[in-house]
């Protein structure tokens, strides 16, 4: 390819609109288009970026045993209701109506739909296991796209799914699928994490994340300093705790007046201790009525473990009505002490609190001295908070977290049957019994994985992509085309790069030498060949761009130096040992 015939439009300056590295560069660069909010045009080179991520994706999975389908993104309202996803999903669900008034969605994911396909399309238990798998786009309605290519409302996405007869099964392909994406982002040439994760709205028994690290990621990974244990912060567990705490005599329970004060912060102020000696206490809705859930007051609820200790599909914060029903107080005074007709939840650092504050379910009003067992009692418990820096790992017993950043780019689950067995996704098995299929969900965010490799390869000058997701994995300047030696030189080098199968860009243009590097650079192409004034003495200038590193060659054996590179073979995807991917950390 020429550059002078490239539609890639750089900018010299940030967009003001772009928050994120990834963002920033692949507008200034000329990779995206922004068309609406949180909606893109991928421009030339960002689709060949793209289409290097789906290739390596495509290729992996089909030596996985995995097989290729393409599932509509506009998918009928009566498969959601079958799992009830049609109310739970909520406000991200994008819903039209057709001419006839019957309702769609367009598709965010394609459980329902691929369950669908399994039970028409499969009958005996000798047609399994089997995996398909899609790449295509989905559409997510998100209340604030952001972060370029990281949330928006429109995405493409790999997403596979597995059915089996068994538990065993399962685990098998799970582990194929593990193995699977280590090759994926090996390949990538990306430095990665694998976590346990919570499954979120598409649910199932156990799901792990692949988190491509960076500074700038907006996941925090909670990874023990003592063991292998690593999470994502949702699915952080927390090990055994014990509050340091002054070991006061216990006294009786005081109500104090506290005008208008509602948060942790101000009353533990007003009341001059720590905020870990607060009961917070959260009035939550769910499908089996309302709950109280507590945590201590230098602590966060984490909803995804109060939601699967609850075992509930529907949890949400109340509002003022019903927290005045439950409490008998407005927002900001509740408390677990006299509190009744309601489930009380506690995380288990507030059973150890020794002489705690709270709400007093009455307006304007704490109580000190509260004890649990003695004051109040939870119905349940357990770990229901967020982890924190250097808490406990629940795996080890010396270990404490350490936290880093990552991007999420991968998610595999064991689905179980939360899918099959609502839609009677059946097959029948050796003595002809119908049996209910055991599903595995596997995904991976193609646009995402590419804004993720740059914000973990960039520099002050640009992109510095890996080099099996470079547009283009040379770049040939001559320093002045109108020179007929130079000219000459580059379409010499161009052809042969071309004939060999490199993804070759030549800069053509007619700007100055300066101008034409500092684009490359910031399109972030991985090598790039300067012919210039060392042509006088035959010889030219290969720069890389990941270490700046500069070698004068001779002009009769660049072939020569390029295949030493190995570009021909990185350029189709495979990953150099010792080079660029990270083992599962």
């Amino acid at each position: 390819m020429r550059m002078s015939q490239v539609v890639a439009p750089t900018l010299r300056e940030d967009p003001k609109e772009a928050e994120v590295v990834s963002h920033k560069l692949m507008l200034r660069g000329g990779y995206i288009r922004k068309l609406a909010a949180g909606v893109y045009t991928f421009l030339p080179l960002g689709f060949r970026v793209l289409s290097k991520v789906a290739n390596i994706i495509r290729e992996e999975m089909n030596r996985a045993g995995a097989q290729e389908v393409l599932m509509p993104t506009l998918l009928p309202a009566e498969l959601w209701r079958e799992t009830g996803r049609w109310d739970i999903y909520g406000k991200e669900l994008f819903r039209i109506k057709d001419r006839h008034d019957r309702e769609f969605c367009l598709g965010p994911t394609h459980e329902e739909v691929i369950t669908d396909l399994a039970r028409t399309a499969i009958r005996s238990y000798k047609q399994l296991p089997v995996n398909l798998y899609q790449i295509q786009t989905k559409f997510r309605d998100e209340i604030r796209p952001r972060f370029g290519l990281m949330r928006g409302r429109e995405f493409m996405m790999k997403d596979a799914y597995s059915f089996h007869t068994s538990e065993e099964s399962l685990d098998k392909e799970y582990k194929n699928m593990y193995e699977t994406y280590c090759r994926i982002f090996d390949r990538l040439g990306l430095k990665y994490r694998v976590v346990e994760a919570d499954s979120g709205l598409i649910g199932g028994g156990y799901s792990q994340e692949f988190m491509v690290l960076a500074e700038t990621g907006e996941e925090e990974i909670f990874h023990c300093g003592s063991c292998a244990y690593s999470a994502s912060r949702e699915s952080a567990g927390v090990g055994e705790y014990k509050l340091q705490t002054s070991n006061l005599k216990l006294q009786n329970l005081e109500e104090v007046k506290t005008p208008n004060m509602r948060t942790v912060e101000e009353v533990s102020v007003f009341l001059k201790i720590k905020p870990s000696q607060m009961i917070k206490t959260l009035i939550y809705e769910t499908e089996s009525g309302a709950v109280a859930a507590l945590v201590r007051g230098d602590h966060a609820i984490n909803e995804a473990k109060l939601k699967k200790m609850l075992g509930v599909e529907d949890l949400r914060l109340a509002d003022a009505a019903v927290i005045k029903k439950v409490t008998g107080a407005p927002v900001g005074f509740a408390g677990p002490v006299g509190l009744k007709g309601v489930k009380i939840v506690a995380d288990n650092a507030v059973e150890l609190i020794e002489s705690g504050a709270s709400g007093a379910n009455k307006e304007d009003h704490h109580i000190i001295n509260i004890a649990y067992g003695r004051d109040y009692k939870a119905d349940l418990s357990g770990d229901i908070r967020f982890a924190a820096h250097e808490d406990k790992c629940p795996r080890c017993e010396h270990g404490k977290f350490e936290v880093s950043r990552g991007i999420e780019v991968g998610h595999i689950f064991k689905l179980g049957t939360k899918y099959s067995s609502k839609m009677n996704c059946v097959y029948l098995d050796e003595g002809n019994q119908e049996k209910t299929m055991i599903m595995g969900c596997y995904g991976i965010g193609v646009g995402r994985t590419a804004a993720a490799a740059i914000e973990q390869n960039h520099d002050k000058d640009g992109i510095v992509w890996p080099l099996p997701l470079a547009p283009f994995q040379l770049a040939i300047v001559p320093a002045n085309i109108s020179e007929k030696e130079q000219a000459e030189a580059a379409e010499k080098i161009y052809s042969d790069c071309k004939t060999a199968g490199l993804d070759v860009l030549l800069d053509d243009r007619e700007d100055r030498l300066g101008v034409k590097l500092k684009d490359i650079d910031l399109i972030g192409i991985p090598y790039k060949l300067i012919i210039g004034k060392a042509l006088k003495e035959g010889k030219v200038e290969l720069k890389n761009r990941k270490d700046g590193q500069m070698e004068l060659i001779e002009l009769d054996k660049v072939s020569e130096k390029l295949r030493t590179l190995s570009l021909w073979e990185r350029g189709a995807g495979s990953a150099p040992a010792g080079e660029g991917g990270g083992k599962p950390q």
